[in-house]
């Protein structure tokens, strides 16, 4: 006969419930427990509902910037991200912008460093609320000291340096390097490169890039005032189908050959009818993707892509007449 005294219910179901659960997880694991584990390791690692914002110094309307939006959109869609994208060109506005982002609480903020000085400040308030800050596309010399995580580009000076060697391949004398945007460090690196490698002279032509039809007339009086210009170089697409025309209305187009770095659809054309020499494709799609990915990833598994010491470079590739086939049809789509 047992003389041990009754268990409390409390007590006998505790042993049953512990007996119970150690034969479901010795025989293939407890479907409800499992399936709540899973949620709270799902929960907190796979970046549901996390919020980034983009804040570039593109303006509207601007092919370029529309590439690096659909570029961070995509990779927002594929991680669950809600993304915001704003842009503006001028550097106060840009940094306002930031700040606001600071204000929303966002989890990350992907940035470009056109104007350095300005972001700093904005840059240190993300920072200091905990907010990790990569950049993309402008600043490669500035990222790090800014203190951003990763960034996202192209070295300007580099490519500079290869359109150079370009000019002296296709062999150019006297190169005109326009800047559509005085104080960018991206499209002065990028001349400054050039001026560097090519053997012939590299003189700069500072333009509005917010009057299209005052660019391609400062361009068109500047190549009749200098008959010894045989090459333009822009730094954008739509300011090279600029140039073209500039040369057509000077009556060049039998001496001057047009160049550009950034690449569009339009350009691409271009390139295919032979009216721009050669183009230096940065693969601004790969920026913007490259850089909401980042976030995600270092939000969900801690990963710092270069180390968090180097940039990771998105360019330059050259499109010439010879190999322009194989982009067109990216171009087509719009992700190139």
């Amino acid at each position: 006969m047992n003389t041990r005294p009754p268990q409390p219910t409390s007590a006998r179901l505790s042993r049953s419930v512990a007996l119970a659960l150690a034969a479901c997880l010795l025989v293939s694991g407890c479907s409800a427990l499992g399936a709540a584990d899973d949620g709270a390791d799902t929960a907190a690692t796979s970046g549901g509902g996390m919020k980034v914002a983009l804040v570039t110094h593109g303006g509207k309307g601007d092919a370029f910037w529309d590439l690096v939006r659909r570029g961070a959109e995509a990779a927002a869609a594929k991680d669950g991200i809600d993304l915001t994208y704003a842009g503006d060109s001028d550097p106060a506005a840009q940094a306002a912008l930031v700040k606001d982002a600071v204000r929303d609480k966002v989890d990350g903020i992907a940035v470009t460093l056109a104007k350095p000085a300005a972001m700093r400040g904005p840059v240190a308030q993300a920072r200091a609320a905990g907010i990790p800050v990569v950049g993309l596309n402008s600043g490669i010399d500035a990222w790090r000291p800014a203190g951003l995580l990763e960034y996202f580009g192209q070295d300007e000076s580099v490519a500079g340096r290869a359109v150079g060697d370009k000019l002296d391949e296709v062999k150019a004398e006297h190169a005109l390097c326009v800047v559509h945007e005085r104080g960018n460090v991206a499209l002065e690196a990028r001349c400054a490169g050039v001026r560097k490698t090519f053997g012939g002279d590299t003189d700069n032509l500072y333009v509005d890039g917010a009057d299209m039809d005052a660019v391609t007339a400062t361009i068109a009086s500047r190549l009749r005032q200098d008959t010894s210009i045989d090459e333009v170089v822009t730094n954008g697409a739509q300011f090279a189908l600029s140039a073209v025309k500039a040369v057509e209305q000077a009556g060049a187009r039998s001496r001057t050959e047009v160049a550009t770095f950034d690449l569009n659809k339009d350009l691409v054309k271009a390139v295919q009818r032979g009216d721009v020499q050669f183009a230096v494709d940065q693969q601004p799609y790969l920026q913007g993707y490259l850089a909401v990915d980042a976030l995600w990833l270092y939000r969900t598994n801690g990963n710092v892509s270069g180390g968090g010491t180097a940039p990771v470079l998105t360019g330059p590739a050259f499109v010439t007449r010879s190999n322009v086939s194989a982009v067109a049809r990216f171009a087509a789509a719009g992700t190139r």
